[in-house]
């Protein structure tokens, strides 16, 4: 996995101390120069660093005066909200994969459907267990359209992030839509999990796409009910903005 840069370490420290209360909404973050001190760091870095929270919307703009926490929860960029593992990254959670298969298969009617493919397509389709911390968190069930299955079947997906596979290869993901429900676990989430058979899972159906609405994935994943909870923020320009959080991210 490639080492983090040096602003995106300092965002994610800032970050977790916004999410344990040592700074809580409406603190101001330490000043530049104080930060630059605590990580030896250029003052140009540590800006950097601000900036991604500010993106986020979890810091002030500071204009004029220090800035300060606005929220505990961040937005999630559109890569987090596709990518597991950029968003355990982000989360500052190690991700993990164990692949459990992966293999090209003859569509059913309804996968068929979604990844607007005929009832004959062979789409290439994975299971894996995945990690937070080296402890179970979800099981992943991914199915993608012939052309983007081909980047698949050459990917070692023990290795880590398909997502980023697909992009390196090409891949334009410029959109997706998501379902959020939940339902017991059957057998083969039980057994990945170390759960019962019938033990609460969050699942999130998705379905990405190219720029020009081809259907490039349709996945199923299941997590555990206490390792990802759902935060939903709506403003008048963006009516509604939903992101997947860690559950240690919010407070009940």
């Amino acid at each position: 996995m490639p080492p983090r840069q040096r602003y995106t370490e300092i965002a994610a420290h800032l970050r977790q101390q916004i999410r344990d209360g040592a700074l809580a909404p409406g603190d101001e973050l330490p000043s530049e120069a104080e930060l630059c001190r605590q990580f030896d760091a250029a003052r140009g870095t540590v800006r950097q660093a601000v900036a991604v929270l500010r993106q986020e919307g979890i810091v002030s703009s500071g204009q004029g005066r220090r800035t300060r926490v606005l929220d505990t929860v961040p937005t999630q960029p559109f890569d987090d909200n596709i990518s597991f593992t950029q968003w355990c990254l982000a989360s500052g959670v190690e991700p993990g994969q164990v692949t459990q298969w992966v293999t090209k298969r003859k569509a059913d009617p309804h996968l068929a459907l979604l990844l607007d493919q005929p009832d004959d397509a062979l789409i290439v389709s994975v299971l894996r267990l995945r990690t937070m911390n080296s402890e179970p968190a979800m099981v992943e069930r991914l199915n993608y359209a012939p052309e983007f299955g081909a980047h698949v079947l050459t990917f070692d997906t023990d290795s880590g992030s398909i997502y980023q596979h697909l992009r390196d290869n090409g891949v334009q993901i410029d959109s997706a839509t998501r379902i959020i429900d939940a339902l017991p676990a059957n057998q083969t989430d039980a057994d990945l999990l170390g759960v019962e058979v019938g033990t609460p899972l969050l699942r999130v159906r998705r379905r990405a796409f190219t720029p020009d609405g081809t259907p490039i994935e349709a996945s199923d994943d299941r997590y555990l009910y206490d390792k990802a909870s759902i935060t939903t923020t709506s403003t008048r320009t963006s009516p509604s903005n939903t992101s997947l959080v860690t559950v240690d991210s919010v407070s009940f």
